[in-house]
């Protein structure tokens, strides 16, 4: 009887534990909140006021970057309606915000358009930048983007553990590690400055699961630029043809495939809970849009999250395009038959792809390629590091043998991306399942006819029919890329610029205009989450 009293006692005992479990992690996890907000509320206080007293030293002495400031906000197509109300602290987790890429371009716009809307809040940037200071950074962002942001409002708060994201840190089940160490930063982050709003622009989906288990009446959202993981990736493990899916295609073979793909369907189902935390979800393309559903839908519906996956189209400089670079019958004449690949220099780039591509095309389409002067590709990329810079120099090693044929232009300011634009007569873009394609839509507004990989946004939602005919041409492997070119250059002078003219129409769909009206709209939503949440309190 005393053991059966005591096996009773044991079962009540855990299932009193398992019951209790969720609520003890909860309390923990606010209680842990608390505390940041408690230790980081003279540190925000300091911030607003700093804030408070540049912005009025600006404005005393006119300095130039305030007047630039003003200068973009009041000649905007589509003036932005102030709200001085709101003067919390919206916190952008992007640890490499000095990367210059495609996904900078759409965190730094991000912050123009919220600093036009919300003058009175606090821009924080959560970055692992330490070689940069703020200074730096808003100028390479004047450089890169001729996107001028109010310095004043902006803060840029440094990471000490970014280290922890760096696939490198990784070697194996490297989405894992990464993922677990986007939480040692985003808690490295809290510990900075508890935010009233947290946006991650960067993809670090574990990083809000985070902030709703500190601060739950925090609202966060989420601009995707591409899920960690998605069911095309799961496909491409047993793809045979491993150069026109990604790094990982075709590792799906035997106990060590069988064993990939289990950890990444567990991943995944680990990613689809993670993604129910976020409370406006925005994508960058349909393709995105389509694979976040699909991973945070049920999961956020269950959570009775009330705002709808959106596609919110990344900001294009559509219009200073249009505006420095003619495209007419006396802009043909000044074009060179040079294909241009602007990407940053990363692997899934396809950099190694490309380069092939056009050595098979300047050995079989000779009639172009012995054209005075012949066709060149153009490489034009940011490196973040070291590891780019060796990517680098493999790449340079791999095209020996048509050196003379390519040029490699490595952190290139934004004026002399614009004359790369003008002057070049075709677009690149070999990436498989690219999230959406800045560069792309940069091709077309600049009137480049484009030759990309036949996925992801590039194929749903830039290189498409206008009009009912072709802006550009895709291809999926080698050969197909070189008789893109080949296609590409042998348009006729009419041909081409009826098509350069169309691809610049189409580009206007993805203008800073629509991008900014669509991230405020989203934006909204948070501010009205965040004084909702301050009501209850």
């Amino acid at each position: 009887m005393a053991l059966l009293r005591d096996l009773l006692a044991v079962l009540l005992g855990t299932v009193l534990a398992v019951a209790l479990t969720p609520y003890s992690f909860r309390l923990t996890g606010r209680l842990c909140g608390a505390q940041i907000k408690s230790k980081t509320a003279q540190r925000r206080e300091l911030l607003l006021q700093r804030a408070a007293s540049e912005e009025k030293l600006q404005q005393d002495n006119g300095t130039s970057s305030d007047e630039e400031w003003e200068t973009v906000n009041a000649g905007s197509k589509t003036p932005v309606t102030a709200d001085a109300t709101f003067k919390g602290v919206i916190g952008f987790f992007h640890p490499f915000c000095n990367a210059g890429g495609g996904g900078e371009r759409v965190l730094f716009a991000a912050i123009l358009a919220t600093q036009q809307r919300y003058p009175n809040a606090l821009c924080v940037v959560y970055t692992g930048d330490h070689d940069a200071s703020k200074e730096q950074i808003i100028t390479n962002v004047r450089n890169r983007f001729n996107i001028h942001l109010n310095a004043a409002r902006v803060c840029f708060l440094y990471l000490s553990t970014r280290e922890y994201v760096l696939p490198s840190k990784w070697p194996h089940f490297t989405l894992l590690g990464q993922s677990l160490g986007s939480i040692l930063l985003a808690w490295d982050a809290f510990t900075l400055l508890a935010p009233d709003i947290f946006v991650d622009t960067m993809g670090y989906a574990f990083t809000l699961a985070t902030c709703k288990w500190l601060f739950p009446t925090v609202p966060t959202g989420a601009y995707v630029h591409y899920p960690t993981i998605s069911t095309d990736m799961l496909s491409s493990l047993h793809d045979e043809v491993s150069s026109n899916r990604g790094v990982n295609a075709g590792l799906g073979k035997g106990l060590r495939g069988r064993v990939k793909q289990f950890y990444w369907e567990m991943f995944a189902k680990l990613y689809s809970w993670v993604g129910g935390n976020v409370d406006v979800v925005m994508t960058n393309s349909s393709w995105t849009q389509n694979h976040v559903s699909q991973l945070w839908g049920k999961a956020r519906t269950n959570r009775g999250k009330q705002h709808a996956i959106s596609v919110v189209y990344p900001p294009c400089a559509v219009g200073e395009l249009e505006a420095k670079i003619p495209v007419d019958e006396a802009s043909e004449k000044s074009r060179t038959r040079n294909l241009l690949y602007i990407a940053q220099f990363r692997p899934e780039k396809m950099h190694q792809m490309i380069i092939d591509a056009f050595r098979a095309f300047l050995k079989s389409y000779k009639h172009l390629s012995q054209l005075s002067p012949p066709p060149k590709l153009i490489l034009v990329g940011s490196v973040r590091d070291d590891s780019d810079e060796k990517r680098v120099y493999k790449l340079r090693l791999q095209a020996q043998e048509i050196k003379e044929n390519v040029e490699f232009v490595v952190n290139a300011k934004w004026p002399q991306i614009l004359d790369y634009l003008k002057t070049s007569s075709v677009g690149v873009n070999g990436m498989w399942n690219e999230h959406f394609g800045i560069g792309v839509v940069e091709y077309q507004a600049a009137g480049l006819i484009s030759v990309v990989n036949d996925s992801g946004g590039p194929k749903e939602d830039i290189v498409i029919p206008i009009d009912g005919k072709p802006t550009g041409f895709h291809a999926s492997t080698t050969e197909q890329f070189a008789e893109g070119f080949a296609r590409a250059l042998e348009l006729s002078s009419d041909e081409a610029l009826a098509m350069r003219l169309r691809s610049r129409k189409s580009a206007k769909r993805f203008s800073e205009e629509v991008f900014s009206e669509a991230w405020l709209a989203q934006l909204e939503n948070l501010v009205a989450l965040e004084k909702a949440g301050e009501k209850k309190k």
